[in-house]
């Protein structure tokens, strides 16, 4: 059942397996993952639930140790999941894929970042009231937010980024998992073959964490 905070999420078509997935629109590592996942929805029976979680609230009790840089990053970050979370309370979870990708399509591909005028284009590629843009500097949805992204988190464990995956166990429970971090994202049967290891990994008891230092920068291809 959903939290009183939260909104009912949109349901998954018949036959397909619904996929969990919490982003924060800033965070160009989950972009590329996001246009990953997408490709497996043509080649897999899955359906993407969109989720949104804060990489600002994350790491918002360690602030003193991170670089001057990354601190002003993570103020940044606030307005876009705000706008997303508003946009999802306004006008129900099936939105969120849609503006996800204006974001991200704005912020990445086409490198105009988190400015106030990405924004409202987004809203009005989305198709969504331009007045939702105002929540940027607001922190009226801030339990929501929070509470979505605490649900991944609690899920995951602190020691992540973002995105965050989950997909039904075998006993019902959820698995949820980081990532994966890949660039750029696998197309067709690529993207199938990334997903069925994923999921490999994922379910198998005691499975931990595979990891290499990343020698490339995102490639939004």
């Amino acid at each position: 059942m959903a939290a009183a905070s939260e909104k009912p999420l949109a349901p998954t078509p018949s036959g397909t397996t619904p996929v969990d997935f919490w982003f924060d629109p800033l965070c160009p590592w989950a972009w590329i993952t996001s246009r990953w996942m997408l490709e497996v929805e043509k080649v897999r029976p899955v359906a993407v639930r969109w989720r949104v979680m804060s990489l600002a609230v994350l790491n918002e009790n360690k602030l003193d140790e991170l670089p001057e840089e990354y601190r002003a990053k993570l103020a940044a970050a606030w307005g876009p999941a705000r706008v997303a979370v508003a946009a999802e309370q306004k006008c129900g979870s099936a939105v969120l894929g849609p503006l996800y990708t204006a974001l991200g399509t704005r912020f990445h591909n086409r490198g105009e970042g988190p400015t106030p005028e990405a924004v409202a284009g987004a809203l009005a590629d989305a198709g969504l009231p331009a007045e939702l843009a105002d929540f940027a500097r607001s922190d009226v949805y801030d339990t929501e937010l929070r509470a979505s992204h605490r649900e991944g988190i609690d899920l995951v464990g602190q020691e992540v980024g973002t995105p965050v995956i989950a997909v039904p166990g075998e006993n019902g429970e959820r698995i949820a998992f980081f990532g994966p971090v890949v660039t750029p994202a696998p197309r067709g049967e690529a993207a199938a073959r990334l997903w069925d290891g994923t999921l490999l990994v994922a379910s198998t008891p005691g499975f931990y964490e595979i990891k290499r230092t990343r020698d490339r920068g995102p490639a939004f291809d």
